[in-house]
């Protein structure tokens, strides 16, 4: 392990470097993020999943880091160019992409001018221009090199400014210098094309739009990112060029007098121009966009796993209503276990509108058979108007019966999946869609984890995102979702079972062979025999995969089968004879001399007075409706309950039971300032909100988290504050500037310390 690599990673985590070293030793052993994190607290002292996956990926970067600079160095050294400048310089990047600029004068380019000025004898001629000659001949110097492939002195003297440029735009020290100025001062413009595709006008307010650099918003980014892909816009950069190029080129004259003082301007100033300062925008442009991408993908990600942890409705039996209008609503009783009892379809949106009563009786007979508790709707197609129909057949029936909007967002794609047909063989694929909206409900990481992330929802321009990228980062989210909740042994699916903690797609297909032929597990100790699953799996998996009324009652517990002897020790020293004994008292004079850690012993405690503990029953479950809202029932000011449907960079999407999901402003969230509204809202939330306004025609609604008279006042307050702020720049521009205080040297301090006390310290 590399020592200062560590210490880097300790400092910018703020943890010491014993964690670091045990982490990733663990990591080295071949032991899962999950595992270190549930069951080796000890030596990582607490570390969470997030913290011990930036310590593997920055290890991983600081040493390809490492190891490029060392080839770096390498191939600088073999065209005998190395210095020892050039070796402190490189030593001291901390980002790969400061080691390529350091390294780019040296490396092998494709044909360019300078490439070929050079290959043609006329570095020399160069090197004497740069050497800044106070007397002499340019002319009767370029005549020199003239030959067969540069046959004049004026295309040598070319040549040779065609080598400077190259080198002003290979100067990484300018590189570096302007591309911050340009970050802090540029402005980034857009056009709008005159044949463009934008007939609906999506990018409207991108057709002539000017923005700081420093200030433009990671969404919008991306909005111009696809805007010109699309061909609707163009983008381009403003600054101060000319400003920048002056000082590339003093930097060349190292303000001397030179007979060839115009070349090196004109040649420097076509550096800048046609090489660098090109470079340098496309640089910020993929820099904005890479800034953007990782926005969106932690955005992504963060919803997925707080739409993944949402509380599964335990105990009840949920009809799941596929809307639709000409091809019917497909419906489907699940159980409690989300076992399909029954499917139908009914039809009761057809224009002539005679299907209705058939479809309610029909409906109302499923409900009463089945004792369905709660009706699962899709939020697509017909939504709305099946809403209305669930809400009227409970009123009218005076059924105790309740129903949520469900999103189905990838409903389809699982639909005509392998592993759908397999389960469904003998179902249409509209009716497999009733059966994932129904799960979805009774419990939404079992049937989520089935689709594709992507097709879930979730997230902002994800059909942008680097494909490799946002695929690890979801993976991820799944991995932390899964084995926080852990999963039942005898129920889980493979696609629930291949994310547990060890396994993968091949040993979660033999857990479920093996149940398929052995029946269900009663011990934690039959999954050795499970084939592709040896003893190291066993360490990784089993404590994350719960066996209910087995033989071995720790077995539904979280505590890991390593532990067993010292819970029962533990159990033992204390006098509890059973698990879910809620109110045990562990007393410290019990447990102290029993051998367990800190960490562990709290784990075990937990588990001991809630063994079936689920991680998702800290969080809301879904809201429950029993009546249909209309949006001309809706009144400025008005106070709802919703669900947060997705959360994005300029607010959060809130279902309150219309058609269409309402929008919270980033700016109607908080009585203070705010950077992201992630900071006050998760999806899967219950808030309530407050109509802000209404637009019936466009059917949407504007919401706020805040009372309309509280933004009111906040807003007033904001106003009167930047007024002030604007009040006294004006009066500090208008009293007498002060002289700027003199600096001081060290040598000068020195001095008059020794005056005032002279030398006896």
């Amino acid at each position: 392990m590399n020592e200062e690599i560590i210490q880097e990673i300790a400092r910018k985590l703020k943890v010491s470097l014993e964690q670091v070293k045990n982490t990733l030793g663990l990591l080295e052993e071949g032991n899962t993020v999950p595992f270190i994190a549930r069951y080796r607290k000890e030596a990582t002292r607490g570390l969470d999943e997030e913290q011990i996956l930036y310590i593997e990926k920055q290890y991983q970067y600081e040493v390809n880091l490492a190891e490029r600079k060392e080839a770096v160095l390498k191939l600088i050294e073999e065209q005998g160019k190395l210095t020892d400048e050039i070796r402190n310089e490189i030593n001291a990047c901390t980002k790969l992409s400061q080691v390529e600029d350091l390294y780019r004068p040296y490396k092998q380019k494709k044909k360019t001018r300078a490439g070929v000025a050079i290959k043609n004898g006329l570095q020399p001629l160069a090197d004497w221009i740069l050497s800044l000659p106070e007397e002499g001949d340019l002319q009767a110097e370029a005549e020199k090199y003239i030959n067969e492939a540069v046959p004049s002195a004026e295309e040598a003297i070319q040549g040779a400014k065609d080598i400077i440029a190259e080198n002003a735009s290979d100067s990484a020290q300018l590189r570096w210098k302007f591309k911050e100025n340009i970050q802090k001062t540029g402005v980034l413009v857009t056009k709008v094309k005159k044949d463009n595709p934008d007939e609906k006008k999506v990018y409207e307010m991108y057709y002539d739009r000017s923005e700081k650099v420093s200030q433009i918003a990671d969404h919008r980014v991306m909005a111009i990112d696809r805007a010109e892909k699309e061909k609707v816009i163009t983008v381009s950069f403003t600054y101060d060029d000319a400003y920048l190029s002056e000082e590339a080129v003093k930097s060349f004259l190292k303000g001397q007098k030179t007979i060839v003082e115009n070349e090196i301007r004109e040649a420097v100033d076509d550096g800048c121009h046609r090489l660098l300062f090109p470079s340098i925008e496309n640089e910020i442009r993929s820099d904005l966009s890479e800034r953007a991408q990782n926005a969106s993908i932690e955005i992504f990600s963060m919803n997925l796993e707080k739409l993944l942890l949402q509380p599964p409705l335990k105990g009840r039996i949920v009809l799941g209503f596929d809307p639709g209008f000409y091809n019917g609503c497909k419906l489907a009783v699940i159980d409690e276990t989300g076992k399909m009892l029954t499917v139908d379809k009914i039809f009761p949106f057809r224009k002539n509108n005679t299907d209705m009563e058939p479809s309610k009786k029909k409906l109302l007979e499923m409900i009463r058979k089945y004792n369905v508790q709660i009706i699962a709707i899709g939020n697509g197609t017909a939504s709305r108007e099946s809403e209305k129909l669930c809400a009227e057949l409970i009123r009218e029936n005076n059924l105790k019966v309740e129903y949520a909007i469900v999103s189905e967002a990838g409903a389809s794609v699982w639909s005509a999946q392998e592993a759908a047909r397999a389960e469904f063989p003998d179902m249409a694929v509209e009716e497999r869609s009733a059966v994932s909206i129904g799960r979805r409900l009774l419990d939404p990481l079992a049937e989520l984890i089935k689709i594709d992330p992507k097709s879930i929802g979730v997230g902002q321009y994800q059909h942008d995102l680097p494909v490799k990228a946002l695929n690890e980062r979801l993976d991820e989210a799944i991995m932390k979702c899964v084995n926080r909740t852990g999963a039942d042994l005898n129920t889980a699916s493979q696609e629930l079972l291949m994310h547990i903690s060890g396994l993968n797609a091949a040993t979660a297909k033999e857990i479920v062979n093996y149940r398929n032929e052995n029946g269900r597990f009663t011990n934690r100790s039959q999954l050795l025999k499970v084939k592709k699953l040896g003893a190291k799996t066993f360490t990784q998996c089993a404590g994350f995969l719960r066996i209910v009324n087995g033989d071995e009652p720790l077995d539904e517990t979280s505590i890991h089968p390593e532990s067993y002897e010292a819970a029962r020790k533990l159990m033992a020293a204390c006098g509890i004879t059973a698990l879910g004994t809620a109110d045990a008292e562990f007393p410290e004079e019990k447990t102290k001399d029993l051998g367990i850690d800190a960490y562990t012993l709290k784990d075990i405690e937990d588990a001991i007075r809630q063994p079936l503990r689920d991680y998702r029953d800290q969080f809301e479950g879904a809201l429950l409706r029993s009546d249909v809202l209309e949006i001309s029932d809706l009144h400025v000011g008005d106070q709802l309950s919703g669900t947060v449907r997705n959360v994005v960079d300029f607010g959060a999407f809130v279902d309150i039971g219309l058609h269409e999901d309402g929008l919270v402003h980033v700016s109607r969230m908080s009585m203070n300032r705010i950077h992201h509204p992630s900071e006050v809202v998760s999806v899967g939330d219950i808030v309530q909100v407050y109509v802000a306004g209404v637009d019936e025609i466009k059917e949407k609604v504007q919401l706020s988290l805040l009372p309309l008279s509280d933004l009111e006042k906040r807003d007033a307050m904001w106003r009167s504050n930047r007024g002030n702020q604007k009040k006294n720049r004006k009066n500090n521009n208008n009293r007498p500037q002060k002289e700027a205080p003199k600096q001081v040297t060290m040598e000068d301090a020195t001095k008059r310390l020794l005056e005032r006390f002279g030398n006896k310290h």
